[in-house]
């Protein structure tokens, strides 16, 4: 294994890991044919199983056998370092021990990640991070068989949404849907039927549409506190909510998920 030991801060090598600030690794790992950061050796094997290739990895010392086992025979760069002069280097306490700077594979068409699939999770602008991390934790769990983002969706490859999704995102199939709300009608066209989660005065309760669901259905999930676009709710087949008690009017975007994916759920 290639094992370099890092004694300082000022070796180019390191450039991938350093200041690993929200704003400076937006700013790095979004663009497309970039890279992204794998938090911890099982986000890292998740990575790996999904066929993405590793630039660098860092790691401390105390980890590097469990990063060793991971890579094999791979000559990809191992950075082993201590503690305090790694979270130096980042800005943050590695306590998961390891981080992977991995190669983004190329987005998948719509019309590729739709065929075959009864199942289909739409986010409409959402912004958190957090949320579109626990979103892809709940698709994965609850058996949604793609994940579709609109353009202004957070990146689910941000370290925080893969650390949030348990490394999910790198085994749920997903892509960025070019324009939507236009592009609802080429999920119709494949026979999807569009299911708005939203409040509006003609939403049916979800379990009432869950008892003669569609064979295939897009569950469609608005931004945190607007929620979804009138354009969106207006091209959706249905529009249902989740009954809510005590005077709650909803829940929050990745809980609400939750439970649509449950409910409708392939039996």
């Amino acid at each position: 294994m290639n094992v370099v030991r890092v004694t300082e801060l000022s070796d180019p090598r390191l450039s991938d890991f350093a200041n690993l600030t929200d704003v400076a690794l937006r700013r790095r790992t979004e663009p497309e044919g970039g890279l992204y950061i794998a938090e911890s050796s099982k986000v890292i094997a998740r990575a790996l199983r999904a066929g993405h290739i590793p630039r660098a990895v860092l790691v401390l010392e105390q980890w590097l056998d469990d990063v060793a086992e991971l890579l094999g025979d791979a000559d990809t760069p191992v950075y082993v370092g201590e503690s305090a002069l790694l979270e130096q280097l980042t800005g943050f306490n590695l306590h998961r021990g390891a981080l992977a700077s991995m190669h983004r594979p190329p987005l998948r068409s719509v019309a590729e990640l739709i065929e075959g699939a009864r199942r289909v999770v739409i986010l409409e602008d959402i912004v958190d991070h957090t949320n579109v991390g626990a979103v892809f934790r709940s698709a994965a769990a609850l058996g949604a068989d793609a994940v579709l983002i609109t353009p202004r969706c957070a990146d689910p490859l941000y370290r925080r949404s893969v650390r949030v999704s348990m490394g999910t995102v790198l085994q749920v199939p997903w892509t960025r849907i070019p324009n939507w709300p236009a592009d609802a009608q080429q999920l119709k066209a494949a026979g999807f039927h569009l299911a708005a989660l939203a409040l509006s005065e003609n939403a049916i309760d979800l379990d009432t549409f869950a008892a003669n669901a569609p064979e295939r259905v897009a569950l469609v999930l608005g931004t945190e506190g607007d929620g979804l676009s009138r354009q969106t709710i207006d091209a959706a087949d249905s529009v249902v909510k989740i009954p809510m008690m005590h005077g709650v009017d909803s829940l929050n975007v990745a809980a609400a998920s939750a439970v649509g994916m449950y409910t409708l759920r392939v039996r």
